[in-house]
């Protein structure tokens, strides 16, 4: 379990459970599971209005009180809008610590990257309890659609180094490193303008959460937003779901959901992957101390009980509306400009609806030996992908027999958005995590990609305690240009990522970034791009955290009020100047890196004959989809173009490789794929 019950504990939990006022709900009141929802109900007026809000806040202190404790409670809407937070108790007594072994005696405890972060520092409160609450209400919102209702603790599933987590001897979650998306120094994702709420989607302090205690939200069967709750103290994770954990953050986050629970039909636990079903909550309504049909109104709560706060970049303090999904005012709406005729395409739009990213030339045409992506390959690239997204059968929505929903993005060897577009109600996680897995195809088949690592400035680990002067740093800096050496020594090749000879897929530079290679194989050695087993967590990934680590920090301790500085867009290349003052440098932003790496599958780069000149991502609705979708959309435009654009030479590809005497992975497409079709090996001699 995430945290051990104590005796008494469960003792004080019946106790109020039995007088918390009559028998707890047992059904989703609110929730219509069949109304047949596919993707087109966010059409209608389907928003979350602040008297909602007040609702699922009055819910959730109701059964914190049950519980008998104080809770940290944000709602936002789907495209990351903080439309509340609320705060029970003092901010000084609710510290929280960043772990994966707090909580659970047998483990070791791990000092790296986000590990052991422990806030706040007495005798100032810097609270994170707010920033935690928003991550796991955006996780629950952006994990989630109109066919498939994921929550943190399905995130939890899907991101440890085993699927599923406490399984020795198994492959590690299909979306490894995703938690390492939507965050705030990302140049896609949003910052808040301090005005109120304005088009998605937007970013979150903390990337997604793997901490039971985040749902998403829903009005007549479509995704209004989503909840998160932190009581514990605890920002971890589960890392053994055989058992049915009794979760305070579930149970209070669960209560909330009252009325906009998500449709039974489409949750987590009723999908599965590589034949094991996914997580949704370990809680029903029956489970819970109180009766969220009874909570008293918002309006009763009195300052004793808690307030709503302000948080810095997030919210002012004031609930307002959520924005209605699929139209401007979120940021994402139907494609006017019909880029993609007859393709049902949507694009990401600013506060005026003028698109974000449209399809244009690439920028490195100086620096190529062959002429850049121009405007009409680029959207050529990306029609071939919408069209083979809208022919795929998709692996994670309901009902079986749906399309792939998914989100498409393609770039220069710069790292510049050439264009991004996204079929209907895919999930908006995948807007950041495909720009992140394009930049990383792209960047790891780059003849400079060694040059840019090495370059970078060294990672300090920044870990708090209960000593004085509570905030302080420790561990021998981390050196990017030790990860270029040992991919170098791990694949025996000592011009590796320094001579571009071999195109990686997120796919096979994700191979190389797990704990244990080959992945899974529990006594073997990490891949180079990884911690080590017994330093590895999903608070600690290796070069992928790293990367972005010194941009997290920094905009962290702003959101806290620790410095007056915010990080700028671009994840890589921030440097701590100075631990004693907290000082931060940020040169001039470098998008080969610009919102992050991604690690799990879902990504090609692009070629002109043998020479790359960019790459594509796919992300939402499965990672083998993801890489079929890149994979098909590059080759199918090719054809159609007749001028050279394509996949990879294929004694290119990085599944040349056999680094430890096991051959890397390029893509994995899946078995009949396509909808009213029996085509199988479709990615075959391609």
């Amino acid at each position: 379990m995430k945290k051990q019950l104590r005796f008494a504990y469960l003792l004080s939990v019946l106790f109020l459970a039995s007088c918390s006022g009559g028998a707890p709900a047992t059904s989703d009141v609110g929730t219509d599971s069949g109304n047949n929802c596919n993707g087109s109900c966010a059409a209608s007026s389907n928003v979350l209005q602040v008297a909602d809000t007040q609702l699922v806040i009055a819910q959730a202190v109701q059964e914190a009180q049950a519980q008998g404790v104080d809770a940290t409670v944000a709602v936002v809407d789907r495209v990351g809008n903080v439309l509340a937070v609320y705060r029970m108790g003092d901010a000084a007594n609710r510290d929280v610590v960043i772990s994966t072994s707090e909580g659970n005696p047998g483990a070791t405890s791990i000092f790296a990257g986000l590990e052991g972060i422990r806030l706040p520092v007495v005798p100032v409160a810097l609270n994170i309890d707010d920033l935690a609450a928003i991550a796991k209400a955006i996780t629950g919102a952006y994990l989630s659609s109109e066919g498939n209702s994921f929550s943190s603790r399905t995130a939890n599933q899907i991101v440890q180094d085993h699927f599923n987590p406490g399984e020795s001897f198994q492959p590690g979650g299909p979306l490894f490193g995703v938690q390492f998306s939507q965050l705030a120094c990302s140049d896609f994702t949003r910052a808040w303008d301090g005005l109120g709420t304005s088009a998605g989607p937007h970013r979150s302090p903390l990337g997604l959460s793997a901490d039971p205690g985040g749902f998403p939200l829903y009005k007549d069967g479509t995704v209004v937003g989503g909840v998160g709750v932190i009581a514990d103290g605890i920002y971890g994770v589960d890392p053994v779901i055989t058992d049915s954990d009794r979760d305070a953050d579930e149970m209070i986050a669960y209560a909330a959901t009252f009325g906009f629970a998500a449709p039974q039909d489409r949750r987590g636990d009723q999908i599965t992957v590589d034949g094991k079903t996914f997580r949704f909550s370990d809680v029903d309504f029956v489970d819970l101390a109180s009766d969220p049909a009874a909570a008293p109104s918002f309006a009763s709560l009195t300052p004793a009980t808690g307030a709503l706060i302000s948080v810095t970049g997030y919210t002012d303090g004031v609930i307002r509306n959520g924005t209605q999904f699929g139209e401007i005012a979120s940021g994402i709406a139907p494609d006017a400009a019909n880029l993609f005729p007859g393709m049902d395409a949507f694009v990401f739009v600013d506060d005026l609806g003028v698109p974000r990213y449209s399809p244009v030339a690439g920028t490195d045409g100086g620096t190529l030996p062959v002429p850049a992506l121009s405007q009409a390959e680029v959207q050529s690239l990306l029609a071939n992908a919408l069209d083979v997204a809208n022919r795929a059968r998709a692996q994670i929505r309901r009902p079986l027999g749906s399309q792939a929903r998914v989100t498409i993005s393609v770039v220069d060897t710069n790292g510049e958005i050439l264009g991004i577009v996204r079929t209907r109600d895919a999930p908006v996680f995948g807007a950041d995590v495909s720009l992140q897995k394009a930049r990383t195809a792209a960047l790891f088949s780059s003849p400079s990609a060694g040059v840019y690592l090495a370059a970078l400035a060294d990672v300090r680990y920044l870990t708090t305690g209960d000593l004085p002067p509570g905030l302080y740093f420790s561990l021998p800096p981390v050196a990017f240009a030790d990860y270029v050496a040992a991919v170098q020594d791990f694949l025996g090749s000592p011009t590796a990522l320094i001579d571009g000879q071999f195109a990686f897929s997120d796919r096979a530079g994700g191979n190389l970034s797990r704990p244990y290679f080959p992945d899974g194989i529990d006594t073997a050695g990490p891949g180079p791009l990884s911690k080590p087993a017994g330093r590895w967590s999903p608070f600690s990934t290796g070069l992928q955290l790293d990367l972005s680590y010194n941009a997290i920090l920094q905009h962290v301790l702003f959101a806290i009020g620790a410095i007056p500085t915010d990080v700028s867009p671009g994840c890589g290349g921030v440097e701590l100047v100075d631990p004693a003052t907290l000082t931060f440098n940020q040169p001039v932003a470098n998008n080969r890196a610009g919102n992050g790496l991604q690690i799990f599958p879902g990504s090609v780069p692009i070629y002109r004959g043998d020479t790359l000149v960019g790459g594509i991502g796919v992300s939402g609705d499965g990672v083998d989809q993801d890489d079929m979708i890149a994979f098909l959309g590059v080759h199918n435009a090719g054809v159609a173009l007749s001028n050279g654009i394509g996949n990879a030479p294929a004694g290119r590809r990085a599944d040349n490789l056999t680094p430890q005497g096991t051959r890397l992975r390029y893509v994995q497409c899946p078995q009949a794929p396509f909808l009213g079709s029996q085509d199988d090996n479709v990615c075959d001699g391609k």
